[in-house]
């Protein structure tokens, strides 16, 4: 992991206590297990996995809608979680609050239906004590209402939409909405979860469009979590694997999705529905090792106690140790990757 992070995420995990059966037996669930990834200034990391797998509770963690259960993360060096490091963590928390934001999936239950569109994006810039030319933005109604116009100008919006209500718009309109209200108190990091899945294609890349040449004007730094690994390619410049609360692999994105190391990796690119887009993703020698991944796969679940690899039991490639040990995260040229396969190579 490099030296010069905007956000380092440091053995971040995250329990959930859940009732089972008709005796309402608590069983602990690990969502997050001791995850560690940095992310440079103006970067994009793409965080994919199946569903379940703990991406979307990682990315509520890193902008502290969700407490961890242990692990910190940190923005500029500063720990996010960690009170006795500073001097007034309510003050810092409040900064905070304009440095670190987050697009959500569905735009219209993000939105308030009873609040006007201006007032809206406006509230992330009125609730925190960020500034308009050096003056508290929420003591200045007008620089206020200028801010908003100018900011929904940018996502492509008119600025009369500022009078209007989230249910006189499309589906797109509203998550153009929803990033100019995430993007108003121009931040330093932002988590977007699975901001386009709700949108049809052509839609999909506009807001996709709109996100990247935001960061562009705007110096952002992304964290873009998504099931869809086109999407992953687009817009990523590096790409985090999980499975079952563990990151198993991590690199540029061009190395991971074009020549998978981790077993886990293989069989998510050969899900890729459609001859066209597996043609897209794998070199011949990946697309033919994916295949036999493919065929030998087992839906067999493993026991919340094993001590071993938790894709042990659908990986065609497991051996013995693999059941008994859980494989530490190896260096690679391009990245890291968690398996036992690169242990001693």
């Amino acid at each position: 992991m490099g030296g010069q992070a905007l956000i380092s995420i440091r053995d971040l995990s995250r329990d959930f206590r859940q009732r089972q059966g008709l005796t309402g037996r608590q069983q602990t669930v690990r969502a997050v297990h001791e995850v560690s990834l940095d992310i440079a200034r103006g970067e994009t990391l793409g965080v994919v996995g199946e569903s379940g797998c703990g991406k979307s509770t990682l990315g509520r963690m890193c902008v502290t809608l969700l407490p961890p259960s242990s692990g910190d993360v940190f923005i500029n060096g500063l720990p996010l979680y960690d009170k006795t490091a500073h001097a007034d963590y309510r003050a810092f928390r409040r900064a905070l609050a304009g440095q670190i934001q987050m697009v959500f999936q569905d735009p219209y239950s993000s939105l308030n239906p009873r609040m006007r569109i201006g007032d809206s994006v406006a509230e992330p810039l009125v609730c925190s004590p960020a500034l308009i030319d050096g003056k508290k933005a929420a003591g200045d109604k007008k620089a206020v209402a200028e801010r908003v116009s100018l900011m929904l100008r940018q996502v492509g919006m008119d600025a009369d939409a500022a009078r209007r209500y989230p249910h006189e718009f499309s589906g797109g309109q509203r998550q153009r909405v929803a990033i100019a209200r995430a993007l108003i108190t121009r931040p330093a990091f932002v988590v977007c979860d699975e901001p386009t899945s709700s949108l049809d294609a052509s839609v999909q890349s506009q807001v996709l469009n709109l996100l990247r040449d935001m960061q562009d004007e705007l110096g952002l730094t992304y964290m873009f979590i998504s099931h869809d690994l086109a999407v992953i390619r687009h817009m990523s410049d590096r790409v985090a694997v999980m499975y079952r609360g563990l990151l198993v692999e991590e690199g540029p994105t061009e190395a991971v999705l074009s020549l998978p190391l981790h077993p886990y990796t293989r069989l998510l690119l050969d899900s890729v529905p459609g001859a066209a887009s597996v043609e897209a993703y794998f070199t011949p020698a990946v697309r033919t090792a994916a295949t036999r991944t493919n065929q030998k796969i087992s839906d067999t679940p493993q026991d919340e106690l094993s001590p071993g690899c938790p894709f042990a039991p659908r990986c065609p490639e497991a051996m013995p140790v693999c059941a008994l040990h859980m494989p530490q995260l190896q260096s690679r040229e391009a990245g890291r990757v968690r398996c036992f396969l690169y242990e001693d190579s």
